[in-house]
């Protein structure tokens, strides 16, 4: 939805990757709706994509009855809305992410609790 201003609406953002620790990267769990929406984790751009799976996920999702039970090499990564195969090994930056970009990940046959996509 757009938004008409009724006066000039100039002002800098806030939300710059400057006014941050590190930059923001949203993440989401597809069938998941436990979690209604993608975390925001400020995370260093040259973090390996990897780390996410082994060390940083876990501390988010790890509560999750079916989080010990996805299979890493089988997650199917979103970015825009769009399949995306990012290389583990690689930094976050050299996969393309940026501040404030946003994925998702699905893990193929777990829906949630007792399917119950929660």
């Amino acid at each position: 939805m757009s938004v008409k201003a009724l006066k000039p609406y100039d002002f800098p953002a806030k939300d710059v990757r400057t006014n941050f620790p590190a930059p923001l990267l949203y993440i989401g769990w597809e069938d998941h709706l436990m979690y209604c929406s993608p975390v925001a984790l400020p995370l260093p751009a040259e973090t390996p994509f990897g780390a996410l799976a082994q060390a940083v996920l876990p501390g988010v999702y790890g509560a999750h009855p079916d989080f010990g039970r996805i299979d890493w090499d089988k997650v199917e990564w979103f970015k825009s809305g769009q399949a995306w195969k990012p290389d583990p090994a690689k930094s976050l930056e050299a996969n393309g992410l940026k501040h404030k970009d946003a994925i998702r990940f699905r893990t193929p046959g777990l829906t949630g609790i007792h399917g119950s996509f929660s």
